[in-house]
């Protein structure tokens, strides 16, 4: 075979690759366009599935904190109610250690007043003792001179 033959063997077959190669780019495009539409239905597909999930998830999400909102109210309420019962307490063992030192206070006080009226007593006792040696004494110089 020559090169003239086999030139013309390949126009030929360029030919008719080039004949059949429109129906081939068209036949291609319309499986493209077909493809794009089924990718466009499927994206919109997903689109509308994640839009449910997240409803749902969003439904979810407020039913939960709702749960929550209620259960830390009453664990709020359960702690309050348990910080009065304790300041109850507090008040009260307070009160009584108040009257127990008032007790003790008024006791010592007594006690103090007790002592407070002996010493003036005592002091007072002294205190005539001295006057009356001091009578005794100014007796004594009366009667020498």
């Amino acid at each position: 075979m020559t090169t003239e033959e086999r030139l013309y063997k390949l126009e030929g077959i360029v030919e008719g690759v080039m004949a059949t190669l429109p129906e081939r780019i068209t036949s291609l495009e319309n499986r493209m366009d077909l493809l794009r539409q089924e990718l466009k239905g499927d994206i919109a597909g997903l689109r509308q599935e994640f839009k449910g999930e997240m409803a749902s998830l969003r439904q979810e999400f407020k039913a939960e904190m709702g749960s929550l909102e209620g259960r830390l109210g009453e664990q709020m309420a359960s702690l309050r109610q348990e910080l009065k019962a304790e300041m109850g307490s507090l008040e009260g063992r307070l009160g009584e250690q108040m009257a127990s030192l008032r007790q003790e206070l008024k006791g010592d006080m007594a006690s103090l007043r007790q002592e407070l009226k002996a010493d003036i007593n005592t002091a007072l006792n002294r205190l005539m003792l001295y006057f009356s040696a001091l009578a005794v004494l100014l007796a004594l110089l009366t009667l020498w001179r």
